[in-house]
């Protein structure tokens, strides 16, 4: 019994780290428009693997308010976004 509580322990713990890991894809896009404002960014991007959504353009929360310093329209990035509160946000850039 003990045996087989370890082994789901560490299947749960192996499925939550593939999970982790796959949140940290980078997708590519170009940025469209920045709202420094309102914290948001438009960007036309190709199809975001762990949400399963396809490419589109769409606008997407910025996690940090300081990304909007970083972006400027037309900028070719790559970016992580998550859904934060059911809203889709940029987490990281580069």
């Amino acid at each position: 019994m003990k045996m087989l509580k370890t082994l789901t322990l560490s299947a749960i713990l192996t499925f939550a780290a593939l999970a982790s890991a796959s949140a940290e894809t980078f997708a590519k896009g170009v940025v469209k428009n920045i709202d420094a404002q309102a914290d948001k960014v438009t960007i036309i991007h190709e199809e975001l693997v762990d949400l399963d959504m396809p490419a589109m353009t769409m606008v997407f929360e910025l996690a940090d308010p300081e990304m909007a310093d970083a972006l400027s329209e037309g900028e070719e990035i790559e970016f992580v976004v998550a859904r934060v509160n059911g809203k889709l946000t940029v987490m990281k850039l580069r």
